[in-house]
């Protein structure tokens, strides 16, 4: 994909602080977890999950969505570029 950031955690940071007000509020740290202070709940994991998807071009398996991946922007940073550098994550469209 040739417009994707090359560090996806600047792509994903943004979309937190513009979607989670209380990310950008606390102004938390790429390493916060997002979940255990509160800026994203469970629906809010499932907003990422198609960001993720969309922004990327990568597919999410339902046992992939764990807090593992999604506990702060540099799990999903890292989570994002596994997915990418194996190649197997890609959508087929």
């Amino acid at each position: 994909m040739t417009d994707a950031a090359p560090d996806p955690a600047d792509a994903i940071r943004a979309f937190v602080r513009e979607q989670f007000p209380l990310a950008a509020q606390r102004d938390l740290s790429d390493d916060a977890s997002l979940l255990d202070s509160g800026a994203v709940d469970s629906l809010g994991v499932l907003d990422l999950v198609g960001f993720l998807e969309s922004r990327f071009e990568v597919h999410v398996e339902d046992e992939e969505v764990v807090g593992e991946h999604f506990e702060s922007v540099a799990a999903m940073a890292r989570f994002v570029e596994s997915k990418r550098g194996s190649g197997a994550g890609r959508a087929e469209n």
